[in-house]
């Protein structure tokens, strides 16, 4: 019981991978406040059932949960998300930053609309729910947090400028909170998740392509991704701070993060002419090529 005691919110947990994730963390001791506003895919509606449902299912096998159905990306909602598991519970020693919208459409296309909407909950939605524990955390000199970012952002993805940049942002996001919180015995680490979810559902599947990695993803469940975030809130993980994991079925991995690979020098500073000549065919050979996320993991899951 890893998590005996503990009391964690997660958020986006009334489907998919939140829910799963919420399951584990109530089967290994923890206290849950499952939050979810039961909206649609894009983010429209609410409805209290998928949250509640949860909840029954915790408590039916000995845990303790309560719902909480304020939305992410609303500053006073997310506070109030933080205070439900204070109610409940009397403290909050985890957040799960995994709630989650899509609304896809090529760049060219992409709305004023689509583009604020999928920041809201993503990104700043990541930030109201972990700035709102940031408090507790620091006064009790513990806590930890989970956000979820995704191989579109960190490698790449067409349709999805809105949703990629969200997800970096919450990497980098996810990188300064650990650095600010690291003196307060606070973690911060992000998952990027393989598995299937009403969102990957949406993903179009036109071309054989896609149709061959939709079916991959289909293989995948959702709840090989709890444990690692159970874990990743959990005592046992002491140290381990500032990172990007990835997970696909059984398969763990460590993401690398942005560092120099390679550099060249010029006495006097570069020139226009300089650069195109001297700098830009030394550095060719370790740019990056335009990869999306089905190149780089480009194996079956094990």
């Amino acid at each position: 019981m890893e998590l005996e005691g503990k009391s964690i919110v997660v958020t986006g947990a009334g489907r998919g991978i939140g829910r799963e994730i919420a399951l584990e963390i109530g089967r290994n001791g923890g206290k849950v406040i499952v939050n979810d506003i039961g909206a649609s895919l894009s983010g429209e509606g609410t409805d209290s059932s998928p949250a509640d449902e949860v909840v029954a299912a915790i408590r039916d096998a000995g845990g303790e949960a309560a719902a909480v159905y304020d939305s992410v990306a609303d500053w006073e909602g997310a506070g109030r998300i933080v205070q439900c598991a204070l109610d409940s519970f009397g403290r909050i020693d985890g957040v799960v930053n995994n709630a989650g919208i899509l609304r896809d459409r090529f760049f060219f296309n992409m709305s004023l609309e689509e583009w604020r909407a999928v920041i809201d909950v993503h990104l700043n939605g990541s930030f109201y729910v972990a700035r709102a524990a940031a408090p507790h955390f620091k006064a009790q000199s513990s806590g930890a947090y989970v956000h979820f970012v995704s191989t579109s952002g960190l490698i790449g993805n067409i349709g999805q400028a809105n949703y990629s940049a969200a997800k970096n942002g919450i990497a980098a996001l996810s990188k300064s909170i650990a650095l600010d919180m690291a003196r307060y015995n606070v973690r911060s680490n992000c998952v990027a998740p393989f598995a299937m979810s009403r969102m990957v559902g949406s993903i179009p599947t036109d071309t054989p392509e896609a149709k061959a990695e939709m079916a991959k993803m289909e293989a995948m469940e959702p709840a090989k991704i709890a444990p690692l975030v159970a874990y990743l809130c959990s005592d046992a993980a002491e140290g381990v701070s500032g990172q990007i994991f990835t997970m696909r079925a059984n398969e763990i991995f460590l993401m690398s993060q942005p560092r120099p690979i390679r550099s060249m020098h010029a006495d006097g500073g570069w020139t226009v002419e300089s650069i195109a000549e001297r700098a830009m065919p030394a550095l060719a050979p370790s740019f990056y090529p335009l990869e999306m996320s089905q190149d780089v993991f480009s194996w079956d899951p094990a």
